[in-house]
């Protein structure tokens, strides 16, 4: 049998491969896609994206002046644009750098490679991520710092979503927003720069200071980490249908029920 390096080197899409190798990177490319079809609009709207007390995670922080007193975090006085787009260069940058995405994309849409033992369209030519833009893709551990912080701001923006009229309560939205923040913090505990730093640079915990604790947060980002891809999906397409829900609320086409 012809080794998949002799197959990649004929040329694109020629493999040994019998199944449907085309389907996982066509269902990405139409993922990705709508996905960020639907993140662009929302973004860009500027309204719409809070009504009492839920704020679309698209905009939190919220921290333009055009952002209701309620909510706003800073009030930056100086952004026309819509307050969302401020907080897209963070959660594209980690998103987009991000070990899983970069597998992701690059088979959907670079076709780079199309699959595993298919053959791509530059042949022989990698050179890795040493030239610009890819590598840019180095500052991944930075964005993700960045987002920690965004986090826990929409954490704190989560426990708000419990307090209506300065009392306690649950809505259907309530529940919405903890679910979107479980899943947008189990897609940044799986990150594997996180693992690194927290347990993936020591080769002797017993000989590093609090070695058992960092041995134990380590392996509890590692069950994460072995379902970062799942988290990744879930995260994305949630944190989309999440802010839907919140805009058709804010809107009036739907009522919030309240369950408590």
């Amino acid at each position: 049998m012809e080794s998949s390096v002799a197959i990649r080197g004929r040329g694109f899409g020629k493999t040994l491969r019998r199944d449907a190798w085309w389907v996982p990177p066509l269902s990405v490319a139409l993922g990705l896609g709508l996905a960020g079809a639907y993140a662009t609009w929302a973004i860009f709207q500027g309204n719409h994206y809070f009504v009492e007390p839920y704020l679309s995670p698209f905009y939190s922080p919220c921290i333009t002046a055009s952002c209701p007193a309620e909510i706003r975090l800073l009030g930056i006085g100086w952004w026309p644009l819509s307050p969302a787009i401020l907080m897209m260069g963070v959660i594209l940058g980690f998103r987009g750098t991000c070990y899983y995405y970069r597998k992701a994309y690059y088979r959907a849409y670079f076709m780079d490679p199309p699959a595993c033992a298919v053959g791509e369209f530059r042949g022989d030519s990698y050179k890795g991520e040493t030239g610009f833009p890819w590598i840019v893709q180095n500052l991944h551990r930075y964005f993700m710092y960045a987002s920690v912080l965004v986090l826990v701001l929409l954490a704190y923006d989560t426990i708000k979503a419990f307090i209506f009229h300065g009392a306690f309560g649950i809505g259907l939205g309530s529940i919405v927003l903890t679910i979107n923040l479980f899943l947008l913090s189990g897609y940044l505990f799986g990150c594997h720069s996180l693992r690194h730093i927290i347990g993936g640079n020591v080769d002797c915990y017993s000989c590093t200071l609090g070695g058992k604790a960092r041995h134990s947060a380590w392996k509890k980002v590692s069950w994460f980490n072995k379902r970062h891809m799942l988290f990744a999906w879930c995260s994305l397409v949630f944190v989309c249908l999440t802010d839907l829900y919140i805009r058709l609320v804010a809107m009036g086409t739907i009522q919030d029920p309240r369950l408590f």
